[in-house]
């Protein structure tokens, strides 16, 4: 990798990548124990209540991201201003929902889950503060974020120890979600203001930039709000047909896959996002030369975290969970092979981002959409939560694989990676 990307990129990658391995390890510890104190159903009620407002994410959200990234990269001198326009824009986007999900649950509709659901809301106004990675990331400031996320990790996982000793409820553990937010916001704010990076009394709201924003990362919006659909209706169709139980048990299975194995190629990808921008308007033949040596390293990640749940995933279940989870076995062999698939579209949509053509994300993403509507319908009756795997991972080749095949273009802008 070092001898296609800089050594700046590759330091970037280091404290991204470490910071994932630490996360990985860490949570292998103390996740375990947080599902074995609350059990199958209430796990599967948190996990429910999360992919339920999961669905909302994107308009929290708003796409913004990897265009704030990119137009840092692009334009180094107005990221101050980008920065500020996408977080008023982000903070109008939080009160308009905020509200919309108090009044419903308190006026429209009650539910037992209503305390849950106002509290992992709530938690996104804190999340605000990840605008500053999209600078710390164009920037390829890596090891600030390692230090916020690792900070505020320590301080989480020790409060999470305590609550599982004494045996607390999952509201608490749903509050120490608010936490992490707020602590990884107060760890940015502090470092660039001792780095003297922003003026934080000028920051100031340009409409115009905003629109343009918009404009730009509608697309992406769209395109993640489909994506986070679809993979909540695996949540939804489990919930009507089985319950919190099978919530539960599928909870662990993307726990172990995408909140531990998964979160270390995303790293990477990001961590290299910026290096890929700077080619594209830089340097055709040196950005398709990285595009190839990432997709190679990829796929030997994806590689090896299928072959390491299919030969340790039932020893693992055995070892840290409790007998209620055993029946997330064969969902965890057939769910593990996701990111081998899931990496190579991710890769792809950096793509689509740098040719400004990511309106053809819409358009795989209602694909992968409408094919694991179908497979949940006719699965999860049958085979309960091994449907729900199957529905997933067909899906996910669909959009990521079968998709690319298909559009001539895509396949063309593929192929020429090699």
């Amino acid at each position: 990798m070092a001898s296609v990307f800089s050594k700046k990129d590759f330091i970037a990658t280091n404290w991204f990548t470490l910071e994932k391995i630490i996360q990985l390890i860490v949570g292998a510890f103390i996740i375990p124990k947080i599902f074995s104190s609350l059990g199958t159903v209430d796990i599967g009620k948190l996990k429910f209540v999360e992919s339920v407002l999961g669905m909302l994410t994107p308009l929290f959200f708003l796409g913004l991201s990897a265009i704030c990234i990119r137009e840092i990269v692009f334009k180094p001198k107005q990221s101050q201003k980008i920065l500020a326009t996408a977080f008023y824009l982000r903070l109008i986007s939080w009160l308009v929902i905020f509200t919309g999900v108090v009044i419903y649950f308190n006026i429209v509709k009650e539910s037992p889950l209503t305390s849950l659901y106002l509290i992992i809301a709530f938690s996104y106004l804190f999340k605000l503060t990840d605008v500053f990675e999209y600078y710390l990331l164009a920037k390829k400031w890596t090891k600030i974020i390692f230090i916020s996320k690792i900070t505020s990790l320590s301080i989480i996982v020790s409060l999470q120890y305590y609550g599982v000793i004494k045996q607390l409820d999952v509201y608490y553990f749903a509050k120490l979600i608010i936490l992490d937010f707020l602590l990884q916001g107060l760890i940015y704010i502090f470092i660039l203001k001792y780095k003297k990076k922003f003026t934080f009394k000028e920051w100031k709201f340009s409409w115009p930039l905003g629109k343009s924003l918009l404009k730009m990362s509608f697309p992406l919006l769209l395109s993640n709000g489909i994506i986070m659909f679809y993979i909540t209706i695996d949540e939804l169709f489990l919930k009507y047909y089985i319950g919190d139980h099978a919530n539960g048990i599928f909870a662990t299975v993307q726990f172990l896959v995408i909140g531990l194995s998964w979160n270390i190629g995303f790293s990477i990808i990001n961590a290299l996002y910026p290096s890929l921008a700077e080619s594209y308007i830089d340097d055709e033949k040196s950005y398709f030369h990285k595009m190839k040596k990432l997709t190679i390293i990829m796929c030997g990640v994806g590689l090896f975290i299928g072959l390491f749940y299919t030969f340790f995933g039932n020893s693992i279940l055995d070892a840290f969970f409790t007998e209620s989870y055993s029946d997330a076995k064969t969902p965890l062999l057939i769910f593990c092979w996701a990111p081998l698939i899931i990496f190579l579209g991710m890769i792809y949509e950096k793509h689509l981002i740098n040719s400004n053509d990511i309106q053809k994300n819409v358009y795989r993403f209602v694909s992968g959409c409408v094919s694991n509507i179908l497979l949940c319908y006719l699965l999860i009756p049958v085979l309960q939560v091994t449907g729900a795997a199957i529905a997933v991972l067909a899906s996910h080749f669909i959009t990521n694989i079968v998709y690319i095949f298909l559009d001539n273009k895509s396949r063309k802008e593929l192929l020429s990676f090699f």
